[in-house]
């Protein structure tokens, strides 16, 4: 079964407040989600969509698809930097909680990484963008404490 995963994030101010959006299609199922977080970056949020999405998959064996329009995370993926970056433990890049978070998840599902040009009438990730927006004007939203306890 093929499984398209398609992710947007924002933020506002960056870092700001900020969201995620994901939509998930498998055949004729769909399913949104969505949340934020009340201090983040853009990066931050568009790389734990994709970790929450892989977490979201019951099984392995299926043919992921995952369509970004963040070349920090797809080319980070796609041209191998972030295996470079592990081996040297992430000294020096941002985000390595969450990149830790991704590579076990990369290794379980194996996806393909797929970028998307935001903001170009994509449906799904016009989708998302308005999801991660919508999620970041919440009231109350909680910490992103791999930010702001970093």
């Amino acid at each position: 079964m093929r499984i398209n995963i398609y992710t947007d994030g924002a933020a506002s101010g960056n870092p700001g407040p900020g969201g995620y959006g994901i939509v998930m299609q498998a055949g004729a199922h769909q399913k949104e989600f969505s949340g934020g977080f009340r201090r983040t970056t853009n990066n931050r949020m568009e790389l734990l969509a994709i970790i929450l999405a892989l977490r979201k998959l019951r099984q392995t064996g299926h043919e992921i698809h995952i369509y970004s329009d963040s070349r920090y995370v797809v080319d980070a993926i796609t041209q191998g930097w972030v295996f470079k970056w592990h081996q040297k433990q992430f000294k020096g890049k941002k985000n390595p909680d969450l990149w830790r978070q991704f590579l076990p998840l990369y290794q379980q599902h194996k996806p393909h990484l797929h970028w998307v040009k935001g903001h170009n009438d994509h449906p799904q990730n016009e989708r998302c963008d308005h999801l991660a927006v919508q999620a970041r004007l919440q009231p109350g939203l909680p910490a992103d404490k791999g930010y702001e306890t970093a």
